[in-house]
């Protein structure tokens, strides 16, 4: 069956106007969807933006917060590099000297015996703790520490028992260092001395005090002096050893380790001294007088 000419044009007229409006629809789709592509452009570079932004802020505060650290410790140890060779210095003759003394000490000590010098020399440096509570005007504590030392002189075998803290007088150490800051000098620089070790600058005045007011100054005879006071640095760095392991496994910067544990010992032991006074105030008066005394 033949189709007419006329229908023909008709159809591909037909097929010409739908390519020509869909042509169109997509032009219009395009022409709508611009504003949106771009509004979620500019919205995504904001946003790289602010992200860019937070890591600089990051970087930079992290750089603040680094160079507070450096003044902070430089401010706390302004002698570092001096420091550092001398803890290298003291290092090598404990390595080499000091440890390997201390450990046959402890293994050929017996344990009673050795026990017994401790409590020996503890006793032996009441008499500089005494000089020093007078000096810091603690008049209870001068009393307490001299009870200790005539227990413990006498009834202690010359020190070798602590028979005071069994009787309830606690143990207290002073030295002229801590004297000096009960009296206001208390912030003072780290400062590490070739063989003494680490100290401060306060603590380095106060040395030549501490040894002229040392009881081995008390013994005559110079061969038993030095051999004593030898044994007690023996006995100190024996006592140590128990921590060695903590030392060795914790200490990733052996020298900021001990420069902090000191310091904050030292700040402790001053602190404490501060507070050092008669212990009976007088709500510890009213709990002694008053059975049914309670707190509030």
């Amino acid at each position: 069956m033949h189709e007419w000419p006329e229908m023909n044009k008709y159809k591909a007229f037909l097929v010409g106007l739908c390519l020509a409006s869909f042509q169109m629809a997509q032009a219009q789709l395009f022409i709508a969807s611009r504003p949106i592509t771009e509004k979620r452009a500019e919205a995504a570079e904001v946003k790289l933006q602010e992200v860019k932004k937070e890591v600089d802020n990051s970087a930079t505060a992290k750089a603040e917060l680094k160079r507070k650290v450096k003044e902070e410790q430089s401010q706390l140890d302004p002698y570092e590099k001096f420091n550092r060779v001398m803890f290298s210095f003291n290092e090598f003759l404990d390595r080499y000297f000091l440890k390997p003394v201390a450990t046959i000490y402890n293994k050929l000590m017996p344990e009673p015996l050795n026990k017994g010098l401790d409590n020996f020399f503890d006793n032996l440096n009441k008499v500089p703790t005494i000089f020093n509570d007078v000096l810091q005007g603690n008049f209870y504590q001068t009393t307490s520490d001299s009870w200790r030392l005539l227990i413990n002189t006498t009834l202690g075998v010359g020190g070798f028992f602590d028979m005071a803290t069994r009787m309830g007088l606690e143990n207290n150490s002073q030295d002229f260092g801590l004297t000096m800051a009960k009296w206001g000098y208390t912030s003072s620089d780290y400062l590490v001395l070739p063989f003494f070790g680490p100290r401060t600058v306060r603590d380095t005045v106060a040395l030549p005090v501490n040894i002229y007011t040392s009881p081995y100054l008390l013994i005559p005879d110079v061969a038993i002096r030095n051999t004593t006071y030898a044994v007690q640095v023996i006995d100190d760095r024996a006592r140590l050893l128990r921590f060695e392991n903590v030392y060795e496994q914790i200490a990733i910067d052996k020298y900021i380790f001990i420069r902090t544990a000191y310091l904050q010992a030292r700040q402790y032991e001053i602190e404490r001294t501060k507070k050092l006074n008669d212990p009976y105030t007088p709500e510890d008066m009213q709990k002694m007088q008053n059975d049914y005394y309670l707190d509030e």
